[in-house]
């Protein structure tokens, strides 16, 4: 990434990166921010809301632009391309930015990346969009009661998510939830975090967070979780730093509410980085047991025992392991496998809206397979009697409730029903056949999915 002198260069270079390259975009956000961090808090907000803003109005952004524009988006020479979409969401969703800034900002930036001859043309695009501004906006918010086939790309449109996604979606939940699921993705915000209050009682931990002027909001669902915003480096926070707070969402934290660990349990998470959910039970055996967190590459075993070291416990250990390698020292030694596998993310796009962007319909039979290829080996570590923990962060039912129908088909696994394990305040019929699937705009949480099973004992395996 090259050198930059303002927040606006960044978050074309950011953009730029994950749009035209494939990069992740709170990979390379993280790391740009990591890189200039000289930047003020409130450069740093603008290029976190520009940037996420941008990927995740994407697909409005481009259909305003191809009302505006001859040269239609996907002709248009890349670092203009970017150049409006990120000027585009200024103009229509940040009104403390006056549009007049925008467009000059944008004309400016086209002529320091050479291409002075655009100037006019990047120019008057945007004043046009300008001049409609509230036009615009009432028409891309104008609510869809119901979305027939024919209604499929104004929805696309409205809800900035594609069409092919958005027809899948109707079909596994139907219309309403399906636009509860894509409202709530554009009104997500804030960070939320796990309190390890073996480590600390959350009154400290709340004390800590706010005497940092953060902002903390506790949750009805877990008094573990907290959702915090306000705060510039998450590294520079003392909770953060004494390992009191982990970053992770309320769904997360519920699977491992749902996992229910025993005193002195042998734990083996099969794909753990960065160590969420290791940490988390690891929290729940209070000091007892073990909790081996696994992962394919030594550069994502570091990121856990970096986790270790900074919350200090002494009951989990990381290791290198491929999943879908056999380990036959592992075979029949876990009282629980946890198993949150590679999966569509489509359940955090409110938090990583380039998700929708890159994924496919191919790639998704693709993690399918991989999934199911993981499974066939993990089971195999969880002991008689012992309990297989099935979770991804995605809504999709060939990746959730047909896999755990899968593995009730092929393998001694049968459904433990975890009716109660999340509070009274979830309930589901779902909750008896062993899994949940979280949904944004239902629950307050990513999509999430999470399925207990229990390994059958020697006398009641079939033959």
């Amino acid at each position: 990434m090259t050198d930059v002198t303002n927040s606006r260069e960044l978050a074309l270079e950011i953009l730029l990166e994950i749009l035209e390259k494939g990069g992740y975009s709170h990979v390379v956000l993280r790391q740009a921010l990591g890189k200039y961090q000289y930047l003020s808090k409130q450069d740093r907000a603008f290029l976190t809301r520009v940037t996420e803003g941008t990927l995740e109005y994407l697909i409005q952004i481009d259909w305003v632009l191809n009302q505006y524009s001859k040269t239609k988006v996907q002709k248009m020479k890349p670092v203009i391309r970017t150049i409006l979409r990120m000027s585009v969401y200024q103009i229509l969703y940040m009104d403390r930015i006056p549009d007049s800034a925008a467009c000059n900002e944008a004309v400016k930036l086209a002529g320091k990346r050479k291409f002075s001859g655009l100037k006019g043309f990047v120019n008057g695009v945007l004043r046009s969009v300008a001049r409609e501004k509230e036009s615009l906006l009432r028409e891309l918010s104008e609510e869809i009661v119901s979305c027939p086939q024919s209604e499929h790309g104004r929805a696309s449109i409205r809800y900035s998510v594609p069409e092919w996604l958005l027809a899948m979606w109707i079909r596994e939940l139907g219309w309403e939830q399906t636009r509860e699921v894509l409202s709530a993705f554009l009104a997500a915000g804030g960070t939320t975090v796990r309190c390890n209050l073996n480590l600390a009682e959350k009154s400290r931990i709340l004390e800590s967070l706010t005497g940092q002027g953060v902002l903390c909001q506790e949750s009805i669902y877990s008094e573990k979780v907290l959702t915090i915003s306000g705060y510039d480096y998450l590294e520079s926070l003392e909770a953060f730093q004494n390992g009191w707070i982990q970053v992770q969402d309320l769904s997360s934290v519920l699977a491992g509410d749902a996992a229910a660990p025993k005193t002195g349990d042998y734990v083996i998470d099969v794909c753990a980085a960065p160590g969420g959910k290791s940490l988390h039970v690891a929290d729940m055996l209070k000091g007892t047991g073990m909790v081996e967190a696994r992962d394919l590459t030594w550069q994502k075993v570091e990121l856990i025992q970096e986790n270790i070291q900074r919350t200090g416990f002494d009951n989990i250990r990381a290791r290198q392991q491929d999943a879908l390698e056999l380990d036959e020292e592992s075979i029949e030694q876990a009282d629980m496998v946890l198993a949150d596998l590679p999966c569509s993310g489509l359940g955090i796009i409110g938090k990583k809206p380039d998700i929708k962007i890159h994924m496919t319909p191919e790639k998704l039979e693709s993690l399918v397979t991989l999934q199911r290829d993981i499974l066939s080996v993990v089971w195999q570590y969880v002991k008689p009697g012992g309990t297989l923990v099935y979770s991804t962060c995605t809504i999709h039912k060939e990746e959730n409730q047909d896999n755990v129908a899968w593995l009730l088909q092929h393998f001694p696994l049968e459904p433990v029903d975890i009716t109660g394990r999340f509070g009274p305040q979830i309930q589901d019929a779902s909750l008896k056949e062993g899994w949940m699937q979280f949904l944004p705009g239902k629950h307050p949480c990513d999509g999430f999915f999470v399925a207990v099973l229990r390994r059958k004992p020697v006398s009641s395996r079939e033959n």
